[in-house]
């Protein structure tokens, strides 16, 4: 049996590397909202108050439900909560 090796469970389960990346930048925006919210003590009504989106948004969110949400939403949900997002655009190895 030939077993392969990945760098990230996104790239194991995506059918193409774009959808990877892309759920590996959803992630990493996910939990960095989540650890925002986490650190300011913020209820989820709060939160959804400070973001700008709806309680059960901010329900998705913490349940990590990644399918719901687009990079230029979460983009939008950072920058509401005060946080930068940056970009590391590298050649592929």
């Amino acid at each position: 049996m030939n077993q392969e090796t990945y760098s990230s469970i996104w790239d194991a389960i995506e059918d193409t590397p774009a959808e990877a990346e892309n759920m590996k930048l959803r992630a990493k925006l996910m939990t960095a909202l989540e650890q925002h919210i986490v650190s300011k003590g913020w209820t989820q009504a709060e939160a959804a108050r400070q973001l700008g989106v709806t309680q059960p948004r901010i329900s998705d969110l913490k349940r990590g439900k990644i399918d719901l949400f687009a990079l230029d939403g979460l983009v939008t949900m950072a920058v509401a909560a005060g946080l930068t997002v940056e970009m590391n655009v590298t050649e592929a190895a």
